[in-house]
């Protein structure tokens, strides 16, 4: 069994940054891929960007690439994601999800375990 609680969402103005984390527990963290995922209303979710078990790989949705970085400690158990210059169509209900791939992986039917989402608002 896996818990994982992400945190640091919130309202921002366009152009503004916001930093998420997710905080692991339950299993031996360092061995898995982690992802981040997003839903919109009214739309599906989808794939933000995902990190390998060791940080040396990482992947980024076209949409986000440039401006988010995904990174993890683990040590503290716990993968960020750092979104900078955000735009109101960043506004959705962010997911962290890990993944016994090791890898990573864009595609959600991969991930094993679910937060429950932090909400990211951007105001234009």
């Amino acid at each position: 069994q896996v818990q994982l609680v992400e945190s640091g969402g919130g309202l921002v103005q366009a152009g503004g940054s916001l930093r998420l984390s997710c905080a692991a527990s339950g299993r031996t963290f360092s061995r898995y891929g982690m992802g981040w995922f997003r839903q919109a209303p009214g739309k599906e979710r989808e794939f933000v960007s995902s990190i390998s078990w060791s940080g040396d790989s990482t992947y980024y949705a076209d949409s986000v690439t440039g401006r988010f970085t995904i990174s993890r400690d683990n040590a503290k158990n716990t993968v960020y994601l750092q979104m900078n210059n955000l735009k109101p169509e960043d506004t959705a209900v962010y997911y962290c999800a890990i993944t016994w791939d090791s890898g990573g992986n864009s595609d959600y039917t991969r991930y094993n375990y679910w937060g429950q989402g932090t909400q990211v608002t951007v105001s234009s």
